[in-house]
């Protein structure tokens, strides 16, 4: 499960061993994870596909410290995320991890370079240099013009723009983009797809979920979940047949 360049440290970027997921469920339980083990190396570009109930909101879920394994080892940058505290765990989702949402998850009543600023005000940064940040971000997205519109101003591509430009202004390693074409026509999909492959070559390690073929078919690596496993993990050129692999599993 390797093949991509390796962390400063020699280590996987992201190391998953034997993750489960257990959430109790009555009488019963729920298995959202069974055994997942999963490496991902720096600069690398991995689709994370699989149905409803498949496990990879769990999966994503957990690669970004928003939720904690039942058992298993999770190293992130080659630290143990399970020995981490709460402020540590923090500290990795604001600095390490930029988080791109399927419903954009704006505040309605900031514009949008406040939206943008927001990671870095809980960084603590002086005003002064997080407006100049993200004002930098919103550019490096194309939507410069738009600092002072409010969510509600712009179409539905600007806001995931202006969330794509609040995940990369803390200048993360890794982009969790959790379906982030799924609230958006085809044409604006694909310019988000073809935004977070520029990210990639530009030295971001991608990390997508999706359940669409076709969205998956951009990386370079496709890792198919079913009922909380990997039931294939494929790299090919820019995902084609990786996707086509995956279908054939019926993921």
């Amino acid at each position: 499960m390797t093949g991509g360049r390796k962390s400063a440290e020699g280590q996987p970027l992201i190391r998953l061993r034997d993750i489960h997921k257990v959430y109790p469920m009555g009488d019963d339980e729920l298995h959202a994870l069974d055994g997942v083990s999963l490496e991902i190396e720096k600069n690398d570009f991995v689709a994370i596909i699989g149905q409803s109930g498949s496990g990879k909101s769990t999966c994503m879920n957990i690669i970004g410290c928003l939720d904690v394994p039942t058992s298993g080892e999770y190293f992130l940058e080659g630290r143990d995320v399970s020995r981490m505290d709460e402020d540590e765990q923090a500290a990795a989702r604001n600095r390490t991890l930029g988080f791109i949402f399927q419903q954009y998850n704006l505040i309605p009543k900031l514009t949008a370079l406040e939206n943008v600023e927001l990671p870095l005000i809980y960084r603590g940064l002086h005003e002064r240099e997080r407006r100049e940040l993200a004002r930098q971000s919103l550019e490096r997205v194309g939507l410069g013009e738009k600092a002072r519109n409010l969510p509600s101003q712009l179409s539905g591509g600007q806001q995931q723009r202006v969330s794509i430009a609040r995940a990369l202004v803390g200048n993360p390693s890794i982009i969790l983009a959790d379906e982030p074409t799924g609230a958006l026509d085809s044409r604006t999909g694909a310019e988000v797809l073809d935004f977070l492959a520029r990210l990639n070559e530009e030295g971001n390690t991608v990390i997508l979920i999706t359940h669409d073929m076709g969205v998956a078919g951009r990386a370079r690596r496709v890792v198919s979940l079913s009922d909380g496993r990997i039931v294939s993990d494929v790299r090919g050129r820019a995902g084609e047949g990786a996707a086509g692999a995956a279908a054939g599993c019926g993921a």
